[in-house]
């Protein structure tokens, strides 16, 4: 009997290990796949690392290695193309043994050349995307996405201050940065906020494991006479890792590793902000408080010249275009007039105010969105407000449309 018990002990205590063994090895995979695109790009990173320095052997271990765990990363394929034929015979140029596809090997070459600009020139962490002004509570991450360097950043709202947590490649519009009408290939310059997320089962194959779109053309955009609809970030077909760096209708781009990875970041219902630049300015954390001070101050001083009662100090904060709240400029200022100082009281409490900055080489606007409590002696109401404001001629800031979410 003990020779028995001793034996289903040993058998329990080895299928016990079993378990721990398999449940680490899974969750060891977890973290592989999910950091599989990152993986890749820093293994690509090295073998052209390897060949500036004329390693080439050291190269094609790296790029054999990728080659193994992302078949599918047609760049890497090339470029391990090139160094095989190199030990053989003189290559005279970038995807010497595809040169009659001359499209595709200079799109694949664009695509080496971002990744690698990127690599030798990374941002500093520390920094902040000077369009990020404030975050409300509800936002807990924002995407910007930097056209010029192809790349897109994640940050995590931490009590309050915008914090680094990854970034992507990413591909954009065949023609560019700079959207103005339906049809004209360019990824939309501006702020905006992700709606929902589309399911692959709902989709096309060339949106790949899902898609996000954004509220373009949102009400700045209409007022500006853009056009077009349809921008949404999404991922790759299947077989397709990655896709050169201008290549989109204008929507964009991103692996469906990465999508994978950034969607438990993303929330739906206009949540989550996604700032599309030209360029990214970033500024110090330092620099960042006191531009949050700043335009908080516009903000802090409409509720106060509101609860005033006073039209006169209310209305300046109005710009003469302004629309918004089924009014022009002309009716908005005579019921102003008419109802502010009928009131006995105004009160009126912000809360978790969001506010972002048009990137630059765009409209000098203003996003801020709260949710608006808003009380009288005979009125109360309480809703979610966005307000576009517009530096204007004269170098103040004014309320060019206001309207619920």
């Amino acid at each position: 009997m003990s020779v028995i018990k001793n034996t289903a002990i040993t058998i329990l205590i080895a299928f016990t290990l079993c378990q721990i063994l398999a449940a680490k090895e899974q969750q060891q995979f977890q973290k592989t796949k999910q950091h599989f695109s990152a993986q890749s790009e820093a293994l690509l990173m090295s073998a052209l690392e390897n060949i500036s320095q004329s390693k080439i052997d050291e190269a094609l271990i790296n790029l054999d290695k990728l080659r193994n765990i992302n078949p599918n990363f047609a760049l890497a394929q090339l470029i391990y193309a090139d160094l095989m034929m190199s030990k053989s015979q003189r290559i005279t140029n970038f995807g010497n043994l595809h040169m009659e596809n001359s499209e595709q090997v200079n799109a694949l070459r664009d695509e080496a050349l971002a990744r690698w600009n990127y690599f030798k020139s990374p941002i500093d962490k520390t920094l902040i995307p000077s369009s990020v002004i404030q975050l409300a509570n509800a936002q807990a991450h924002v995407i910007v996405v930097d056209q010029s360097r192809h790349r897109l950043f994640l940050f995590e709202n931490r009590d309050g201050v915008p914090v680094y947590v990854d970034d992507f490649y990413v591909t954009i519009g065949k023609e560019g940065a700079g959207k103005s009408v339906e049809g004209d290939q360019k990824t939309p310059l501006g702020v905006y906020f992700v709606t929902r997320f589309i399911d692959s089962d709902e989709l096309p194959d060339l949106y790949g494991d899902g898609a996000f779109p954004i509220n373009y053309p949102n009400i700045w955009d209409r007022r500006s006479g853009r056009t077009g609809t349809g921008i949404w970030l999404h991922g790759t077909p299947n077989g397709t890792f990655s896709r050169p760096p201008d290549d989109s209708d204008g929507c964009v781009i991103i692996s469906n590793d990465d999508l994978n990875t950034l969607a438990p970041y993303i929330g739906e219902g206009q949540t989550t902000p996604v700032i599309l630049a030209q360029e990214i300015e970033w500024v110090t954390k330092t620099e960042w408080q006191q531009r949050r001070n700043n335009f908080y101050g516009h903000l802090e001083q409409w509720r106060k010249d509101w609860e005033s009662r006073d039209a006169g100090l209310y209305l300046r904060h109005y710009s003469k275009d302004y629309e918004g709240l089924g009014k022009n400029y002309e009716s908005w200022v005579a019921h102003k007039r008419r109802v502010n100082p009928s009131k006995s009281f105004i009160k009126v409490d912000l809360i978790d105010t969001s506010i972002f900055l048009y990137p630059n080489g765009t409209d000098p606007i203003l996003v801020m969105t709260f949710l608006q409590n808003y009380s009288s002696d005979n009125f109360h109401r309480v809703y979610r407000k966005r307000q576009y404001w517009r530096m204007e001629e004269d170098g103040n800031w004014r309320i060019i449309f206001e309207g619920s979410v």
